[in-house]
């Protein structure tokens, strides 16, 4: 019977152990989700979203979708020189789905359309994510 007990005594501490554990991720508030954020939401991938990340937090994993005619735009991943320049390094390869989707890394994220003139006309978008 004494082992009997020493059982429910460690099923009873384990128990209290989760529901720490449990209480602490609840009052941290934060979950460990990532968002997803259409780009230029209801307009999408467009000229002038330069500064639709304004007033939005992004947190490293979040996902942005970019939705957008391949006939007309793409989106290429760009360094802060090339999104400064309005370059994109020789051999890296475009999005082209129309609906591409984008995990955020830390830092600043930064994306133009290579299509002639668009970023020079304000397709470009730089987000940071924390």
């Amino acid at each position: 019977m004494a082992a009997q007990g020493r059982g429910s005594a460690a099923r009873g501490n384990t128990a209290a152990v989760v529901a720490v554990v449990l209480l602490c991720v609840l009052l941290h508030g934060e979950v460990a989700e990532s968002a997803v954020y259409t780009v230029g939401d209801r307009g999408g991938w467009s000229f002038n979203t330069a500064n639709w990340p304004r007033g939005k937090r992004f947190r490293a994993g979040d996902v942005l979708v970019f939705r957008y005619s391949p006939k007309a735009h793409n989106v290429v991943p760009v360094s802060a020189a090339g999104y400064r320049s309005c370059s994109a390094p020789r051999g890296v390869r475009a999005l082209t789905s129309g609906n591409d989707r984008v995990t955020l890394k830390r830092g600043v994220n930064y994306f133009i359309c290579s299509f002639q003139g668009h970023c020079q006309a304000g397709m470009k978008v730089a987000v940071t994510a924390a």
